[in-house]
Parts: C-alpha cells; structure tokens; sequence
C-alpha cells in the first residue's frame, strides 16, 4: 500500500482541467485522422430453435461448427456477437475463430483468426444473454464470405440460432482449436448462436436494419447463393459510390408474425433488440404483416388486424425517431393463388397498404406490392417470379432489390422531434425495507439475479393492505402529460398466486388480479393518467405465492420484452459493519462502451453520495447518484444511448473523497 504521505496532491479546478484534456483529445484525433464508430455489417434475428431445426447428429456438444456468412460493407476491425438469448442452459465455448471462407467447409488458413470474449478464448455464455467479441485486427472486404468456427463444450438442450439460414454449416465431432480441415462434415443448412458482426469504420457509415418475415428471410432464393432480396440490395448500394458506406442488416424470421407470437417472437416485441439494438443503423425497412393478414377469415377480423398493425407501425416510427433514425415501410405484397388469400385477407392487406403509402406516416415507402404484383392480376405476384403464390423466386428477389430507390439512402443525419416515449426501471428488491413482510430470493432467471415475494401465508385478499412495511413505496417523476402504463415481470405460477395490489399517488386501490404465467413475464398491472412531475408507486402483496421481479414505467402501450431496461441504481452488495473497505471509484466497464456502461464504487462509511457524468466543457450530462448510502459497495448502470460518440467524465464525491475517471462512448 502507497504511503500517502509521500505523496504530493495536486487538486486543479475541475472544469479547467476537463477543458485542457478534451484540447488534448481533439489534438489526437485531428492528428490520427476521422472518428470512428462501429456499424453492423451482417446480422440475423435469434429465435428458439424448433425441434425439427435442432442440429443434426454429431450435435454441438464437445463438437465443432463452421458456418458461413456474407458481410456487406467491409473494414479492418471486427467484432462477433454471439447469442444464447433464448436457451435453458448455459453454453461452454473453448475457442471462436474467424477465417475467410474459400468455398464449401473450406477456410483460407493463413486468414484464420482467434476471437476472444473479454479478454479469454475459453468462456461460458448463461442462458438468456448473449457476448461480444473484444475487438479483432482483421481484414474483411465488401460482401465476403467469412467463416465463423466454434468450438464447444457442454450446450444446451434447448438451442438459440437461425434456422433460415439459406446456407450451408458444417459439424464435426471434437472440439480441437487447433484442427482446420473440415473434410467430410455432417451439414445443415441453419445457423446456431451467431448473431452479428460489426465494423470499426469511419463515422460517416451507417446501416440498414430490416424487419421482415420468410420473404426477407429468403425462403425461395438459392441456398448458399446469396440472392435473397437483402442481398441484391446490399450489392446495388455497394455500387454506387454515394452509398458504398452503407450496411445492410437482414433481420427477417420465416414464419414471423407482428403482432402474436408465430414463429420467432413477435415483430413488435423483438424490435427493440433486433432492430434498434444493431449499431450504427440510420435507417430501417419494417416489411412484415402478410402473416398476421394471412389469418383474417372475417370482415371484423379485417378490420382488427389493420388496426393492430397500424398501431404497431406507429409504435416503430416513434421508437425510431427516438434514436433519430429514418423508417420506411414497404407495401405487403398480393398473394392470390397461396392459401392465405380471401376476399377479407384481401380488405386488410389493403387498408394496410392505404396506410404504409400514406404521406406524412412512414418517413417514405418502398412499393414491393406494386413492384411485384402481375399487371393482368393485381391480386397475384408475376407468375414467373413467385414458386407458391406467396414466396418470390431468385428472379423475383432480384427485382425487389434492384427496385430500392437509393436516394432514399443519402444525405446527412436526420434529428426528430422527440416523441413522448419514456421508461422508468426498477429492480424490486431495492425497495424492500427492513421489517417488512417481502422477501428478497436469489435467482439466476432474475433481472439483477434476485426477486420479492411475500411470506408464506401472508395474504390480503379482500382488501389492501395498508401498514407501510407491507407496501412497496417507489418515487418517480413523469416527464409528460399522458397516460403510463405499470408493468411486472413476474412469475405467477397458478390461478391462486396471481395478483397484486396497486396504487398511484394514493389513489384508490386497484386489484391487479389473473396474472398466471408459465415462467417470468411481463404483465401489464394498470394504466394512470399522469401529469409531469413526481408520484408515487405503491405495490401491496394479495396473495403469497406471486413473484415480483422489476418494474417499468412507460407510456408505451407495448410490455417490455426479457429483463428489460436498466435502473438507474442498482447495489449489488451491501458491506456489513465487519467489512472494512476504503473509498473507491473503480474504472468503468467496458470502455469503450456503447450504450451501456458499469461504473463500480465503495464507500467505507456512510455518507451523501453524488456520482455525476460530465462532458469535456464540464457540463453536467447525468446524475445516477444524489443520495446518502450505508458502507458498501456500489454498482451503477448508464445508459448513453441518446448520446454521441466522444469522451466523458464520471466523479464520485463521498463525503471529503472525490475522484474523477474517464470514460468513452463510441457509437
């Protein structure tokens, strides 16, 4: 240990020494050329594997998987994400390596490279989330086959991929790093737990994230050919050297619906992840609603699903437009002659597409209905580009994408008008007092790893209760004048254990009851006409079986999906008088990060608290901390997603200690 008093301090003013370093930053990155942020590349949408999908035998297993993808836009350093989002057990993975693909199982060896996952070759993916790479020196040209190796350990039963995957994978038994030759693998022609690959490029490149069902997917292109729509579109981007900087990112799901869970989650759920949480995207394409139109079988029917749809369109535009980032709809396409059509299918698919030509509701659209659609039957595609009256041909994706205007696709940055989307986080088990009859349980399926349920036996079924140490009590300030939703993960196993009691603003109760789920989800409590500024949740126990994970707060009308969003605060691990710890402000991690970070501090006794990010002016951006905490160690969660790219500063200030660090966003 340093002893301190060798030690001369020297405290500069805060603001001046901030202004000297950003001066320095500037001066190093004038003289080390343009900025840059990382974009996605290729990506494709996760979903749980059906069991007829599953791999093939050898299995995954202490087994070797190569597979095959084709990139859009190129770069000189990469980075992997891998996905175990929708698997029961965690996955064992003993080494990642990335190579170009020459053809078939083969790799040009010289090219092969190993990924490593903060900082480890050797690592395990829990179930429910997914990794990324650290960031790998590798050259990778505009639409170039790469071949991604895995090589596993122990996997889960239950398996995350992308079974539409239109190209081939190759699985052979063992699992050692070192073996290349993938000569006489088993194949199939699906991918399991690669999910996307980004780019460091300059910051004048951006992406093109898709939204779409089995027709983005590619059902009917060539298998291993790369002709899907996507693809085409991909190439005439790249040939034209006003859009050459542009990715393509192709997040279709076969079978996918929007508005109910089909195959794969639903559109409307899996946005946010799938779409919004792709970097570098600056523009979206939502080409989905033939599956859910496909259903309608009455006139009312006709009208509901139009309905759905478009308020679920609107609920995308306005997520997009929250991140500053153009969306476009593309008209649903005629399928007359395939079993989904009907006379009322037919009303839908056209009010539908009323709505997407509509000025002033997407910000443009691309008219594949009119593109494709058979000038003798207008009803049907082009005979010669459709195989099932529903799926164009490879003929008929080729159309699609070299019909794209890309204009659509130039110009600076757009900056919305922001909607008067918000949400409000918060981990339950921060709000349990001492005393009270809630108890805190540990589990890994968890949000923060923990949950609340009351004391066995502990119930108000016929009236609130009302004794503060019975009650949830969670202060929060409303932004807008609108209407909030309350919404719970939990998990309500029966009919007998599904209920709450819920209050804003000590109004009356409100018996949030049939709540039965078959593992955690989100379940909406109550709606409360609010107006900006603070209130007060308050979440009484009714019968002792519920089980209460986090809560959100928002005027969004859709749950969240997963463990949705951060608190703001979440500690981590509370220090009891037997511990002894110093102040401490530990290095954010990771950073750089994008748009998450966790900044780590302790504090040896009890004291008012303030830990405050700032930019490289001094200006206060964000404070996650104004508070007095017990000793204990500290973890806080920022989210920097409406911010830019460049340096910040976080200081904590704890009774006399002060301490400052930096970190870096790069988008």
């Amino acid at each position: 240990m340093r002893n301190k008093n060798s030690i001369k301090v020297f405290k500069p003013n805060f603001s001046y020494t901030i202004i000297l370093i950003f001066f320095l930053l500037l001066c190093t990155e004038y003289l080390s050329g343009q900025s840059k942020k990382w974009v996605g590349t290729w990506a494709t949408a996760p979903q749980l594997v059906e069991p007829n999908n599953m791999p093939p035998s050898p299995g995954l297993t202490n087994n070797s998987l190569r597979q095959v993808v084709r990139v859009s836009i190129g770069g000189d350093t990469i980075r992997l994400k891998i996905s175990n989002e929708f698997s029961s057990q965690a996955v064992e993975i003993k080494s990642v390596q990335i190579a170009a693909s020459t053809g078939g199982s083969s790799i040009d060896v010289s090219t092969n490279k190993e990924l490593t996952f903060n900082g480890k070759s050797e690592f395990t993916i829990s179930p429910g989330t997914a990794v990324t790479s650290d960031p790998l020196a590798f050259t990778l040209k505009p639409r170039m086959d790469v071949a991604i190796t895995i090589y596993y350990g122990k996997t889960s039963s239950t398996v995350t991929g992308h079974p539409g995957s239109r190209t081939t994978s190759y699985i052979i038994s063992g699992n050692n790093p070192e073996v290349k030759d993938f000569t006489g693998a088993v194949t199939t022609d699906h991918w399991y737990n690669i999910n996307a690959i980004e780019v460091l490029v300059p910051s004048n490149y951006a992406s093109i994230a898709i939204l779409g069902n089995s027709i983005t997917d590619g059902r009917g292109s060539t298998t291993n050919m790369q002709n899907r729509w996507t693809d085409i579109f991909s190439e005439q981007l790249l040939k034209d050297s006003r859009t050459q900087h542009i990715g393509v990112l192709n997040l279709g799901i076969g079978g996918n619906c929007v508005l109910s869970q089909c195959l794969g989650p639903s559109a409307v759920s899996r946005f946010d992840r799938d779409i919004l949480g792709q970097s570098g995207v600056r523009w979206v394409i939502v080409f989905e609603g033939v599956n859910d139109i496909g259903s309608v079988k009455t006139s009312d029917a006709a009208k509901n699903i139009a309905n759905n749809l478009i308020e679920a369109y609107k609920q995308m535009i306005a997520k997009a437009h929250a991140k500053n980032i153009k969306i476009y709809g593309a008209t649903i396409m005629p399928f007359k002659g395939n079993q989904y059509y009907n006379q009322y299918s037919e009303t839908c698919r056209s009010i539908v597409n009323q709505w997407i030509r509509t000025k002033g509701n997407f910000d443009a659209f691309i008219d594949f209905d009119k593109i494709m659609r058979d000038p003798q039957d207008t009803l049907r595609i082009i005979s010669s580009f459709q195989n099932d009256g529903l799926h164009p041909d490879a003929e008929g994706y080729k159309k699609m994408g070299e019909s794209i205007d890309l204009n659509l696709f130039i110009g600076e940055d757009t900056t919305f008008q922001q909607g008067n989307l918000e949400y409000l986080w918060f981990e339950a088990e921060r709000f349990v007092k001492e005393g009270s009859n809630f108890n805190i349980i540990s589990d890994p399926a968890a949000s923060n790893g923990k949950y609340i349920t009351v004391r066995a036996g502990v119930q108000s079924l016929n009236s609130p209760p009302l004794l503060q140490e019975d009650l949830l009590t969670i202060p929060f300030k409303a932004e807008y004048d609108t209407t909030y939703n309350v919404f719970a993960r939990i998990n309500c196993p029966t009919y007998d254990d599904d209920s709450f009691w819920i209050t804003v603003d000590n109004n009356q109760f409100y018996n949030a009851n049939g709540l039965k789920t078959n593992s955690w989800e989100w379940k909406k409590l109550n709606s409360y006409e609010l107006s900006k500024g603070n209130h007060t949740l308050q979440i009484g126990y009714r019968e002792d079986g519920a089980c209460l994970d986090k809560l959100c707060i928002t005027n969004d009308l859709s749950a969240p999906n997963g463990l949705g969003g951060i608190d703001s605060l979440v500690i981590t691990d509370v220090v009891q008088k037997e511990f002894q710890y110093d102040f401490l402000l530990e290095q954010n991690y990771p950073n750089p990060f994008n748009p998450t970070t966790t900044i780590n501090f302790s504090i040896s006794k009890s004291s008012f608290v303030s830990l405050k990010v700032y930019n490289t002016l001094g200006k206060e951006i964000s404070t996650l901390v104004s508070e007095k905490l017990p000793a204990g160690v500290y973890s806080v969660n920022w989210n920097a997603e409406n911010l830019s790219s460049g340096v910040y500063f976080y200081r904590l200030i704890a009774g006399s200690f002060s301490q400052t660090k930096k970190l870096i966003l790069l988008r």
